[in-house]
């Protein structure tokens, strides 16, 4: 069986199972979409959004790209935040890096990529503004982890900048944004600490979190 051949064998075993759990569930997608959280993460494929989490489609909105990044000039990242915000009004936006990220580990060593070295310049960023919490760290191993912990704290604050956050905050919107990292070494998920709920606890939310992370003692890597 050819490998194209073998993901639709697998599509139709993956329905027949959801059918046979619920026989409406298809029906049911087709109506409505209507997730309460929004997902921003790593295009990295051992990082299934909806599987780590435990949840079926249309329960979960994702958006997806090389080191989990927010960049302001990104208009498809942009796209997805004002569709999840203005449209299907999610609660939650959770932005989940994970450790062993190529695209930390590649940014962390300078080593020439391609052209994802420009995307990730916006990591070698966050690098440079945190050198004071990563040079004491002894290993490249641990700096490489540690810089995946404090990427999402700044995507997480590149968030709650965008306008759109900004303007559903405004209007009374009830949304929070949080910072998440996955280790597939175990498949476990961690909470970095940083929740923002308003746009006026953003500075505060950032330095704690960036405590947080310093001291934070954490599974060593294998």
């Amino acid at each position: 069986m050819s490998h194209e051949h073998r993901l639709i064998a697998n599509n139709r075993a993956w329905a027949e199972r959801i059918r046979a759990a619920d026989p409406e569930f298809f029906q049911k997608l087709t109506r409505q979409q209507s997730p309460e959280f929004l997902w921003i993460g790593c295009a990295d494929s051992r990082v299934p959004a909806n599987e780590i989490v435990g949840l079926m489609p249309g329960e979960l909105f994702v958006h997806r790209n090389v080191a989990n990044v927010v960049v302001h000039t990104d208009l498809n990242c942009l796209s997805v935040i004002q569709y999840a915000v203005d449209v299907l009004g999610v609660k939650d936006i959770i932005v989940c890096g994970h450790y062993g990220c190529g695209g930390v580990i590649a940014a962390l060593a300078n080593s020439r990529q391609g052209l994802v070295d420009n995307w990730l310049r916006h990591v070698q960023d966050v690098m440079r503004r945190h050198e004071a919490l990563l040079a004491p760290l002894p290993t490249e191993a641990e700096r490489a982890r540690r810089l995946c912990e404090l990427n999402v704290i700044e995507q997480v604050v590149n968030v709650c900048q965008t306008t759109l956050v900004q303007s559903a905050w405004d209007r009374g919107q009830a949304l929070t944004v949080r910072g998440w990292i996955y280790d597939i070494a175990d498949g476990l998920l961690q909470d970095l600490s940083i929740r923002i709920g308003r746009g006026d606890d953003i500075g505060r939310a950032q330095r704690a979190a960036l405590v947080a992370t310093a001291t934070a003692t954490r599974r060593e890597p294998r």
